[in-house]
């Protein structure tokens, strides 16, 4: 999927959460719609599973600048032509504003959509949520292990403590936590809340 069609806010954690390889920046005309303009300089920079919200934020600070620079400078050249956002595809997309509540982890989905989500909420963002015997507990970070095996389990139990945290079985296999704010003591068979 090309990054260009993610328009509006937020792009960088839907980025994530949908689990893109790369996310753009983009140059435009402004029109009357909402990101609709014509294109006139647009480059990809790569995610990999050790990105997180911060450090697309850290990339695209940087780059903004340097791509909007490059863009003035083809303007005033006039040895550009732009490019029809409807010359690439005629839809686009429009991810919704987020809302108090959605920051919580449904433990039915996969490990892959659930470490995707806590990676795209992390800080600066509100961190992803989950509550674990009547408290709740802030997640800033997970690893996801390709390699771990799919098993049936109650999804949301934690089925093993590990030497940075715990692991908590998600709907094909268990995803190990690392980094969280938690007021108690977390056990083996402890199980999460779970959310639709």
């Amino acid at each position: 999927m090309l990054c260009l069609f993610y328009r509006g806010r937020n792009i960088l954690n839907w980025a994530l959460i949908n689990d893109e390889k790369s996310f753009g920046i983009t140059v435009h005309y402004i029109d009357e719609g909402i990101d609709t303009g014509d294109i006139i300089l647009q480059r990809h920079y790569p995610i990999s599973d050790n990105d997180d919200y911060n450090t697309l934020l850290e990339v695209a600070h940087t780059q903004c600048g340097v791509i909007l620079h490059d863009a003035l400078k083809m303007i005033l050249s006039g040895k550009f032509k732009p490019i029809k956002q409807s010359s690439i595809d005629k839809y686009g997309f429009y991810c919704s504003q987020r809302r108090n509540g959605d920051e919580m982890i449904k433990w039915n989905q996969s490990s892959r959509e659930i470490f995707n989500f806590i990676r795209a909420i992390t800080h600066p963002g509100p961190l992803a949520r989950a509550v674990l015997n009547g408290k709740e507990m802030k997640i800033k970070q997970a690893i996801y292990h390709p390699n771990a095996p799919s098993y049936k389990c109650i999804n949301g139990a934690v089925v093993g403590l590990s030497q940075n945290g715990f692991w908590v079985k998600c709907s094909d296999k268990a995803l190990e936590i690392v980094k969280f704010e938690y007021d108690g003591k977390i056990k083996i068979g402890d199980r999460f809340e779970l959310y639709n």
